[in-house]
């Protein structure tokens, strides 16, 4: 068989099958396989219009003809006479066994790869093609149905009744088909050989690659406009990653207290918080390898990743620990793109991304890539494709690591797909994608915000007003731990954000559609919208997984567990199973296995066993399925057990009215029967008011008299306890705190601060009336839990804060504490180094600086000249020590040393009495403390049990009469006992290494103190 001849039967099988599908289509199925001469004369009335609709698709086989045979002519050259007509013969026969319909079209969302996919899961492949017969084959086959999509996409809807005046429009039909097919980008037939062009063309894919793979999708579950591009380059977050052992990420424990979240204070928001998390930046982590399989849980942000590294390598823009991987070329492989089919060959990888310059890609380039290690591999989802074909992509990778060894790869999956040591033969380092932390999550909304800026007139609101938006969204987050709890992952914050933009700022009111919403997106929606194969072959629906879950969530709650075996897990599915009628799938195992693949919000936390992602998750579904089965008398009974608080709650949401009012009255009840749980019921009872939409005037009495007997808080304990009541307490709190007593007036300041909000911030700016100085603390102390402006001037500015301690836990309380003109007693908690900004502040006589690092200049101390008392503790290096001795009114100094080795050029004034060393290392000088004759009482903490180089200056000190030593080996004085200051009266020892000997801390006339 000659080109030419295999050219004109594609062609013309190509134009058959798009013109039965026209004039046949689906009502006359028996017409699809007469040929278009046939077809016309049955289906066209009259023998010039038949003759022209003839020739209209003859026009349209010359087309596919004209892109076929210079291909054809080249790759013949290659095979024997028998391999051309039976590659031939396997495109025109799949091309008859296939169903091509418009409905198929439809399915595929007229879409040549995904109809490709279809065909190839539907239709058995060919036999008896050798390995190059069947590439030939698979492209030739890709390309004619690239061809077929084209030409039906570019056919105008055919009617009988119109067909004359179809006819007249269209004479020019099979010409402006012939257009689109020359449009079409050409196919690697014409690469150039050799590697002369191999700079060239890497430069147009790298363009291309930036161009086409820089977007990323907002979320889309509240309306259409949420689903708009924005530029991923713009959005893209930094998360965190651990190193991932597969031992799993456990829930809480069934002994685990299911208490409510406490709100957090600013601090945790930003980098270098209390709550830092203990993973690395994921930049670092992949820089540290050469191979990763990146594991995370649904919406972690896994994808974003990939395509944040291609689009980076494309640019060569990276920075930091991935500098070194500037001027490699990204390849980024969608697993389930291959789902159905072979996995790719080297050159066919660039299809996906850039498969419309793959024709002029010289031979062999990407394997040329690959074999020098300049390739950054990229393979997404393996977690996507079925289960028999993960263990194929295994043994792909496999054979691609053995042929291109020093080739750069990251791998990504859930951790359902693949465990930690999937790839390990393979010596790859496993990772893991951690939750968003504080400090994450407000950078992510920020980003967000910041992306949506480009969509212009497609949002929901003016440009100017997203600062806005986003102020309000990350104030609705820190006032409400939930949400933070919730947007742990970039898909559930983006939700959040799209949600809060598109509802105009409001968030709903109650928990309970934020997480059914959640839910919903993990569960379903998200899998169906991206047409994930592994998704799309489980036939069950939202409703059916949503059944399943609740089950699997009550059976877990009602034992009191947060995990289960699988085994267990299994059975409990095929239970369930057999009594759903309307499904056909009643394997158990096989069904889980979907669930856990691909729910979003199951995983295996270790071998063998099953828990919810997220313990939300697991209350809100046992929740509802408490009330589906009427189970309202057993979460009653168990109203008093802390890990079933977070499920009654959430049970009172879903509840009909007359199960609430059986849940609600059923817990007060008990609250009077049981004197030993009635605090805890009560709270419990006030809890649930933030899920209910409404409950009798009777219920609503009860409920109230519940509130008011816990009020006022007056153990430390209760302040936690009731704001996890939320904020309709507000309204049952005091106006005033003139008729409390000092502790209950300190307990509800402290409530008031925890539950947050604007409405609590009005609350507190009226108790600034209360004059007692441990209110006023709590006061102080409250800040930290609201917007650093808005309490400066609602509260603070109110009061009297001379002689009174405030802290600054974050450095968004800088700016307002600038104009707290009484402020002189300054304790700053957050990382702290610019000591000349100290100069904006009023005149200070008390400065503590906790965390302070960098490279502290003391000498900017100067403009602070009124300093009494001065800390600096953390681990700063300190310069300039002669500094602290122009403070003339300094009188005690406390120095964290563990970035100074040397005090050399330390002078202190004469009225410095009091002198504390924090951190001190073994090798740091003392020396210069000799020369300190004024100084009367001096605390050592050293570092690690040692004792500092020179301690002997120490004793040298002729005024010191108090010696405190903190974790000092002291036991060393043994073998060399020390000579004392000579007017010391007491030594403190706390927590020291003793000597052995008793009688070595026997010294005349000084007190010593063992502690």
């Amino acid at each position: 068989m000659i080109a030419e001849t295999a050219a004109l039967r594609l062609g013309t099988t190509v134009a058959n099958t798009a013109a039965q599908i026209w004039l046949g289509g689906r009502r006359r199925e028996q017409e699809r396989h007469l040929s278009i001469e046939e077809l016309a004369r049955v289906r066209i009335p009259g023998v010039k219009f038949s003759r022209s609709v003839k020739r209209q698709f003859e026009q349209i086989a010359d087309a596919v003809f004209d892109r076929l045979e210079p291909f054809l002519e080249h790759e013949f050259r290659r095979l024997e006479e028998s391999g051309r007509q039976a590659v031939i013969d396997a495109v025109c026969d799949t091309f008859a066994a296939a169903d091509l319909s418009d409905g198929a079209l439809l399915a595929a969302d007229a879409q040549p790869a995904e109809l490709i996919r279809r065909i190839t899961r539907e239709v058995r492949p060919p036999v008896g093609l050798g390995e190059a017969e069947g590439r030939l084959y698979e492209r030739l086959f890709n390309e004619c149905v690239e061809y077929y999509v084209r030409i039906v996409r570019g056919l105008p809807v055919f009617e009988e009744r119109a067909l004359a005046e179809l006819l007249t429009r269209t004479t020019s039909l099979g010409a402006e088909i012939a257009r689109v097919l020359e449009q079409l980008p050409d196919r690697s037939l014409f690469a150039p050989e050799g590697t002369d062009r191999d700079e060239g063309f890497r430069r147009r894919y790298l363009e291309l690659v930036s161009a086409s793979l820089d977007e990323v999708e907002l979320f889309r579950r509240t309306s259409d406009r949420g689903a708009a591009q924005a530029r991923l380059s713009v959005a893209y977050v930094s998360l965190r990653a651990t190193g991932d052992d597969g031992t799993g990420r456990r829930s809480a424990g069934p002994r685990q207290r299911s208490l409510p979240p406490l709100r957090p204070d600013m601090s945790d928001w930003e980098d270098g918080g209390r709550r830092e998390a203990a993973g690395m930046r994921v930049e670092a982590a992949l820089g540290g390898a050469s191979r990763v399989l990146l594991r995370g849980e649904a919406g972690s942000g896994k994808t974003t990743l990939l395509r944040w590294l291609a689009v980076t390598a494309a640019r060569g823009a990276f920075a930091g620990e991935l500098a070194g991987w500037n001027g490699l070329t990204p390849v980024f492989v969608k697993l389930r793109e291959y789902s159905g089919r072979a996995l790719p060959t080297p050159e066919a990888m660039l299809d996906s991304v850039a498969g419309h310059i793959t024709g002029v890609m010289p031979k062999a380039w990407v394997e040329r890539q690959l074999a020098v290690g300049k390739a950054l591999l990229l393979i997404d989802g393996v977690d996507e494709l079925l289960d028999g074909e993960r263990r194929a992509v295994r043994e792909w990778l496999r054979k691609l690591l053995a042929a291109y060894g020093e080739v750069r790869v990251v791998v990504t999956s859930r951790p359902a797909a693949a465990g930690a040591d999937w790839l390990r033969r393979e010596e790859f380092t496993a990772l893991h994608l951690d939750r968003m932390t504080p400090p994450d999550l407000a950078a992510f909304v920020r980003q967000w915000h910041q992306a949506v800026r480009e969509l212009g007139e497609e949002l929901p609101c003016a440009v100017e007003e997203l600062p806005q938006y986003e102020q309000s969204l990350l104030n609705s987050l820190k006032d409400r731990p939930h949400l933070q709890s919730l947007a742990g992952t970039p898909l559930l914050a983006s939700m959040l954000c799209a949600m809060h933009l598109n509802r105009g700022s409001q968030l709903p009111r109650d928990r309970m559609e934020l997480y059914r919403n959640a839910l919903h997106a993990l569960v379903h929606e998200r899998d169906a919208h991206r047409n994930v194969p592994s998704a799309v072959d489980s036939r069950l629906s939202l409703g059916d997984k949503l059944v399943l879950l609740r089950d699997l969530a009550w059976r877990l709650s009602d034992n009191n567990r947060s995990e289960i075996s699988l085994e267990q897990a299994e059975r409990h599915v095929g239970r369930k199973l057999a009594g759903m009628r309307h499904l056909e799938e009643q394997d158990g195992v096989r069904v889980l296995d979907q669930l856990r693949g691909r729910s979003g919000v199951l995983r295996s936390p270790a071998v063998g066993r099953l828990d919810f992602v997220h313990r939300t998750f697991q209350e809100y579904l046992a929740a509802e399925e408490a009330t589906e089965e009427d189970r309202i008398g057993n979460l009653v009974g168990r109203a008093h057990l802390d890990i079933w608080r977070e499920t009654i709650i959430m049970a009172a949401g879903h509840a009909n009215r007359p199960q609430r009012e059986e849940l609600l009255g059923g817990i007060l009840d008990r609250a009077e029967e049981e004197p030993r749980h009635a605090r805890r019921l009560r709270l419990l009872a006030a809890a649930c008011q933030e899920t209910v939409l409404e409950v009798s005037e009777g219920l609503a009495g009860r409920l109230d008299g519940a509130v008011e007997s816990l009020l006022p808080a007056r153990r430390e304990t209760d302040p936690p306890a009731l704001a996890a009541v939320g904020a309709s307490l507000l309204r049952k709190m005091p106006r005033t705190l003139g008729e409390l007593t000092e502790k209950a007036a300190v307990q509800t300041v402290r409530t008031v601060a925890l539950i947050g909000g604007e409405e609590a911030l009005a609350l507190l700016a009226e108790y600034v009336r209360d004059d007692r100085r441990p209110v006023i603390a709590e006061l102080i102390d409250a800040w930290a839990y609201f917007d650093a402006e808005a309490y400066a001037h609602e509260v603070l500015a109110h009061l009297s804060l001379t002689g009174r301690t405030v802290k600054l836990t974050h450095s968004g309380q800088w700016a307002a504490v600038r104009r707290l003109a009484s402020v002189d007693t300054l304790a700053i908690h957050h990382p702290f180094t610019d000591l000349a900004a100290l100069g904006e502040l009023p005149p200070l006589r008390e400065l503590v600086m906790f965390n302070s690092h960098g490279v502290a200049d003391l000498t900017e101390l100067r403009v602070q000249p009124s300093l009494a008392v001065l800390a600096i503790l953390g681990n700063a290096t300190l310069e300039h020590l002669e500094a602290l001795r122009d403070l003339p009114n300094l009188r005690e100094l406390y120095l964290g040393l563990s970035g100074t080795p040397s005090l050399d050029g330390l002078r202190l004034g004469s009225d410095v009495r009091s002198l504390g060393l924090l951190n001190v290392r073994a090798d740091t000088d003392l020396a210069p403390l000799a020369h300190q004759d004024h100084i009367t009482q001096l605390n050592v903490l050293p570092m690690g049990y040692s004792l500092p180089a020179d301690l002997k200056a120490v004793f040298r000190m002729p005024q010191l009469t108090n010696l405190s030593l903190h974790d000092a080996d002291v036991a060393a004085w043994s073998t060399e006992p020390p000579g004392f200051p000579p007017n010391l009266k007491r030594l403190a020892l706390y927590n020291c290494l003793l000597p052995d000997d008793p009688r070595a801390l026997e010294l005349p006339g000084v007190e010593v103190i063992i502690g």
